[in-house]
C-alpha cells in the first residue's frame, strides 16, 4: 500500500458538471425534482443501477434512479459505487489507497476497513491509477453527497473481471441496510436513435430476467459490475425494477449517434416485471 496515499481530486468537474459547489448543488436538487419515480412502491432498495456520463445527458436518468430511495437514504452509512474502467486497463477489480475522494462539495471518507475486507479476494487488486482519471465513479458521488448523510465510500473500478470475481466481492461486502451498492453503466453507444432503443429495451429484458449472459460490451460499457451483481442477486433474491431507460436523443443530444442510459432499482422480493 503507498503510505503517502492522497485524496483523490476530481477528473472531470466541470467538464461532466459543475464544478461551482452551490451551481452544482442547484442542479442536482433540480434533477432530482424532475426524477421519473416508480409508480408501485416496492419497498427501500439494496442496490441501483445508474448512468455516469456527463450531467445534460444522463443526468435525468441517474436522478431517476436515486429519487427510488426516498426517505429511507437516511438509513444509508456505506456505498459499494462500482464502475467500468474506461482508461486504464488491467485485469480484476481495483480497489484504491486513497483516504477519500474529492468533489466540489467536499471529501467523501474511503471505508479503508472495506476496502482491506476485500482485499484478499480473487482479482482485488489497489491501482490508484485506474481511480486518477476515471469518471463512471466520480459522477455519482455529487448525488450521493447531497442525498445522504454521513457515510463512507468503497469505490472499486472494474477491469477486466468476470461475473463471479465481481459477486464475490459484493457478497463480502454486501452488509444491512446501512449498504448501498451502487452499479455505474451506460448502455448502448453511438448508434442511431431507433437502433439504440431496439438495443437497449434488449438490454433492459435480461437485466429485468437476470440473464447476466446476454450483457456484453456492445450492450453495456458497465456488463462486467452489472453481471456480477445479476448473479448475486439472484443467489439473494432480489429482483430488479426498471425505472427508467432513455437516451441522449431524449435527453440533451442529437438523435443521428446516442448513448443509451437505464435506472434499476434492485429489491428483496419485488414484484414481476412488466412494463
Amino acid at each position: 500500500m503507498d503510505t503517502k496515499a492522497s485524496v483523490r481530486d476530481p477528473a472531470v468537474a466541470g467538464l461532466f458538471y459543475p464544478d461551482d459547489p452551490e451551481a452544482l448543488e442547484g442542479r442536482i436538487r433540480r434533477l432530482m425534482a424532475d426524477a421519473v419515480t416508480a409508480r408501485e412502491s416496492h419497498g427501500f432498495p439494496k442496490a441501483l443501477v445508474a448512468p455516469h456520463a456527463g450531467f445534460p445527458y444522463s443526468g435525468p436518468v441517474a436522478a431517476s434512479a436515486y429519487a427510488a430511495l426516498g426517505a429511507g437514504a437516511e438509513r444509508i452509512r456505506r456505498v459499494i459505487l462500482m464502475g467500468p474502467s474506461h482508461r486504464v486497463p488491467f485485469r480484476g477489480i481495483a480497489t484504491t489507497a486513497a483516504p477519500a475522494y474529492r468533489t466540489p462539495l467536499g471529501l467523501v471518507p474511503v471505508d479503508r476497513a472495506a476496502c482491506a475486507l476485500i482485499g484478499g479476494l480473487p482479482g482485488v487488486v489497489e491501482r490508484d491509477e485506474a481511480h486518477r482519471p476515471e469518471h463512471s465513479l466520480e459522477v455519482h458521488l455529487p448525488f450521493l453527497q447531497v442525498l445522504l448523510h454521513d457515510f463512507e465510500l468503497v469505490p472499486l473500478v472494474v477491469g477486466d473481471a468476470d461475473p463471479d470475481t465481481v459477486a464475490a466481492v459484493l457478497d463480502r461486502l454486501w452488509g444491512g441496510e446501512e449498504t448501498l451498492i451502487v452499479i455505474s453503466s451506460d448502455l448502448s453507444h453511438y448508434h442511431d436513435y431507433a437502433t439504440a432503443q431496439m438495443l437497449d429495451a434488449e438490454t433492459c429484458d435480461a437485466i429485468e430476467r437476470g440473464e447476466e449472459t446476454m450483457l456484453g460490451p456492445y450492450r453495456a460499457c458497465g456488463h462486467q459490475p452489472l453481471a456480477g451483481l445479476l448473479r448475486v442477486a439472484r443467489s439473494r433474491g432480489l429482483r430488479p425494477v426498471t425505472l427508467d431507460l432513455r437516451n441522449s436523443g431524449d435527453t440533451a443530444g442529437p438523435r443521428s449517434e446516442v448513448v443509451g442510459y437505464g435506472a434499476w432499482a434492485f429489491h428483496s422480493g419485488a414484484a414481476e416485471p412488466s412494463r
